[in-house]
């Protein structure tokens, strides 16, 4: 990661209708360079310990993507959550995942994800809920609508705006040959053996709206190349979906051009440009998804 854009502070929180009924989480995510990136889901049947625990898990998975080494502080408001992950937890698996009643530990399989995703890089902080914490506010914002079935508008970072200075010609250069690395090796998966063949669905969307207000600021040459290598994409995509092979989450995001952890943290089914992209098995540590043309979804192609 670039110091220009470091990871400095994370904050999480999980909201549900019911308790238990339809849930949401939300995480932002501060760099030092003033660029913030969102993330969120909803679940139909929830509570809200299980929407603040999958916050901090795709917090986690989010900061350990992107590789950087200095230290983060993530923030909740949630105390639950904190004693969950630094004090309780070693005792649990001490004991066979029973608490001190001899009951068994509600929500083991998430505390068994964040224990193995937490570590001394990671710095626990307790904030008062709705007391006026623009991070905290924001992640409640954000979780409140999923429960509620609304989708929010989430800023997304992705590897082509990481900072929101001008790119120079040297790193615009070096960001085409970049990218066009990325895009021989999707193309390369695709007529690999290692891409398995399914009837699911799946939908793979384009460059985010950022990425194309970054094209604007370069030449029309330069345009006019980014221009053609998004229609490669578009077609590598079109090409997946309709021979129905599976690819796996970073695949995906090489694609999409965005972190893996923003490809999982969407849930099981979601739309990206012309196309549906379903989630279909895991097999091992990897999720396979499918995409599928929305535009001809229920109906025959013409």
């Amino acid at each position: 990661m670039s110091s220009q854009s470091i990871i400095q502070s994370i904050y999480t929180d999980g909201a549900c209708t019911g308790n238990p009924g339809p849930g949401g989480w939300g995480v932002v995510v501060y760099f030092n360079n003033g660029s913030v990136h969102e993330m969120g889901d909803a679940a139909p049947h929830t509570t809200n310990n299980k929407m603040e625990m999958q916050a901090a898990i795709a917090a986690l998975k989010y900061f350990h993507a992107s590789g950087q080494s200095q230290p983060i502080t993530l923030y909740t408001d949630s105390e639950y959550l904190i004693n969950c992950v630094t004090k309780w937890v070693k005792g649990w698996k001490k004991k066979g995942w029973k608490k001190a009643d001899g009951n068994p530990v509600q929500n083991q399989d998430l505390l068994e994800v964040l224990d193995k995703l937490n570590n001394r890089q990671i710095s626990w902080q307790h904030v008062r809920g709705h007391a006026g914490n623009v991070g905290n506010e924001r992640c409640d914002a954000i979780a409140r609508s999923f429960a509620t079935g609304k989708m929010p508008s989430l800023q997304e970072l992705s590897s082509t705006n990481a900072h929101k200075t001008l790119p120079t010609e040297s790193e615009l250069n070096v960001a085409k040959v970049s990218e066009d690395k990325a895009h021989s090796r999707i193309i390369n998966k695709v007529k690999s053996e290692t891409i398995t063949s399914a009837s699911d669905i799946t939908v793979m969307e384009p460059p985010t709206a950022q990425t194309a207000a970054a094209i604007d600021t370069t030449t029309p040459g330069i345009r006019i190349e980014q221009l053609r290598n998004l229609v490669e994409t578009l077609r590598i995509a079109d090409e997946i979906a309709e021979k129905g092979y599976l690819i796996t989450s970073s695949e995906l995001a090489d694609l999409m051009d965005v972190h893996a952890s923003a490809v999982t943290s969407r849930g099981d089914q979601w739309r990206w440009r012309n196309w549906i992209v379903s989630r279909v098995r895991r097999e091992g540590n990897q999720i396979l998804w499918e995409l599928e043309r929305g535009d001809r979804v229920g109906g025959e192609e013409e």
